[in-house]
């Protein structure tokens, strides 16, 4: 059973030059289980970090644990921090646990939450926040510790994955680094994900608890010219060049995010990898990100740009009937421009069940929503704010 945000399906392949870090999931998702080939186990949780640039496949190593996790039959837990949503207190933490409680009648959560509703009812969206009184922090991080034990002890084992880190907001921040140190003793993995060089300056706690942590954080290097090689080979063909190979490692710098939308494009524009073949190469990787990316939008037409922009204001997974609100754009043009940038590789085909949409990567998104204008991203963002209603079934993704 899975809680929180939903992951972009991507294609089904290997992950290279990632041995050790899937060796630490099975690890840990092993000390979670009750039972390792029959023997008796007594579950012990814990805390895995992976830790990177953009692009080097922090997320896909968090998707990795989700599947992992799921085909245990553990329950799945999970937030993403966003670049836009840093101001929202308690935004991570309230995507984690906020679904479940969700599902509750008011009474069921009540009931649940006992003394602590009143607390923490605020932080986790479940009331409007009252500006006439401020919580004690500390009795909230001590309600949210209660919570997320209490719902761990009801769902075990769990799985938590927070991934763009660097992106959340400070009490969320604050508060994983007062729990975590505790799971050891609860059927709970915490999983993290984030860029070390931008987190905020104020996260003094939370880099204190991954660096100093029992399990150092995973730092993911770039891929080295064979894993990009067997990236463009997989979808090009085994007889690509090994110099054109070699120029791929060189135009992406070993991203893998940028190796599978460079190899991707090359199926599609039919190339084999040969020689001569490099300028066409080199101006398809252009095009993965920064101003190549903005002008592969931009050629979209205006309408699929403002849908674009909308749905990077909105970050995460996102509902396109409130981005075409945004974008002003009738259904019929949204659904047009939904399509254009899945055909793109800009927007993800996910199996969100209610049809919410998402990037193929942050770096995607990031890039497009700098590109928006300033006034009209503040615009925007005042529009988003009140196009979605708060509460406790404010869709996941939403701001």
């Amino acid at each position: 059973m899975a809680h929180g945000l939903r992951q972009p399906i991507t294609e089904d392949r290997p992950l290279l030059e990632r041995d050790e870090e899937l060796q630490a999931i099975d690890q840990a998702l092993a000390e979670l289980r009750d039972t390792v080939d029959g023997v008796p186990q007594v579950p012990r949780g814990g805390l895995l970090a992976f830790t990177g640039e953009a692009g080097l496949g922090k997320t896909t190593l968090i998707a990795a644990v989700r599947a992992r996790a799921a085909a245990l039959g553990f329950t799945v837990f999970s937030g993403k921090g966003g670049e836009n949503e840093r101001g929202m207190a308690f935004r991570v933490v309230r995507q984690a646990m906020q679904p479940i409680l969700a599902g509750m009648s008011e009474t069921e959560r009540r009931g649940f939450l006992g003394s602590w509703y009143d607390i923490v009812g605020a932080a986790l969206g479940l009331e409007a926040t009252d500006p006439a009184r401020v919580p004690d922090p500390t009795g909230v991080r001590d309600g949210l510790d209660w919570v997320m034990t209490r719902l761990t002890m009801l769902n075990s084992p769990v799985v938590l994955l927070l991934d763009d880190l660097h992106w959340a907001d400070a009490e969320s921040l604050d508060w994983l680094a007062s729990f975590a140190p505790r799971v050891a003793n609860i059927p709970l993995l915490i999983v993290v994900g984030y860029r070390p060089d931008e987190l905020p300056s104020d996260a003094t706690s939370f880099r204190t608890l991954v660096e100093r942590h029992e399990q150092r954080p995973h730092v993911l290097s770039p891929l080295g010219e064979a894993g990009v090689a067997r990236i463009i080979r997989d979808e090009v063909g085994e007889e690509a060049e090994d110099e054109f190979c070699g120029e791929c490692w060189t135009v992406t710098g070993g991203s893998p995010f940028e190796a599978v939308e460079l190899a991707i494009r090359l199926r599609e524009r039919k190339l084999r990898g040969t020689q001569h073949e490099l300028p066409v190469m080199r101006d398809l990787a252009a095009a993965v990100k920064g101003p190549g990316l903005i002008e592969r939008l931009k050629r979209l037409g205006p309408g699929t740009v403002r849908f674009a922009w909308a749905g990077a204001v909105l970050g995460g997974s996102f509902s396109p009937e409130v981005a075409a609100d945004l974008a002003v754009l009738g259904s019929e043009e949204a659904l047009e421009a939904a399509e254009k940038l899945r055909a793109r590789r800009i927007l993800a085909d996910t199996d969100e069940p209610a049809g919410n949409l998402e990037f193929v990567h942050p770096q995607i998104a990031t890039t497009i929503y700098r590109d928006i204008p300033a006034g009209l991203r503040v615009g925007m963002h005042n529009a988003a704010a009140h196009a979605v209603a708060p509460g406790p079934r404010r869709r996941p993704g939403a701001c």
